[in-house]
């Protein structure tokens, strides 16, 4: 890994939406999901406002120093009871740049998750990455994760 995480993590921006959508296109599975359209479509728009209006949700960017968003990912500190009451942070739509992985800006977003996190009192991270990603499961055991549940999906 070239480390070069020089990047500033930020609050995301509404003007960040396309760079943000992009970055979820970049793949075999978003790329079929997204929809990357200039202008893109309201629902991005409306979606990101109801992420910024809700206090449990931090959506996040990565910065290089020009300023350009290089990566991203979504926050979410759920209170809940199990676990003695224990507050747990779930990591989702953790994404880097196509023309930027393998420098560690990756890294540099999930440790800054983690950091939350723990400051916020949660006692579990969780994470989910879809089974055909096995590159990112790598690199989330890399930093400490381990495989725990079998996760379901059921879309509509």
């Amino acid at each position: 890994m070239n480390a070069d995480p020089a990047v500033r993590i930020r609050t995301a921006r509404r003007d960040d939406v396309y760079a943000i959508v992009a970055m979820l296109a970049d793949d075999h599975l978003g790329a079929g999901r997204e929809k990357l359209e200039d202008p893109l479509p309201e629902s991005y728009y409306a979606a990101f406002d109801a992420l910024e209006r809700s206090p449990h949700i931090q959506m996040v960017v990565a910065e290089d120093h020009d300023g350009r968003v290089v990566g991203c990912l979504q926050l979410a500190v759920l209170p809940g009871l199990s676990s003695q009451g224990a507050s747990r942070a779930i990591i989702e739509d953790v994404r880097v740049a196509g023309d930027c992985r393998s420098r560690g800006i990756g890294e540099v977003l999930v440790r800054w998750a983690i950091a939350q996190a723990r400051d916020q009192g949660c006692k579990l991270v969780e994470l989910f990455t879809h089974q055909s990603r096995v590159d990112a499961q790598r690199f989330y055991v890399r930093l400490g994760f381990q495989p725990s549940h079998v996760g379901m999906t059921m879309r509509f």
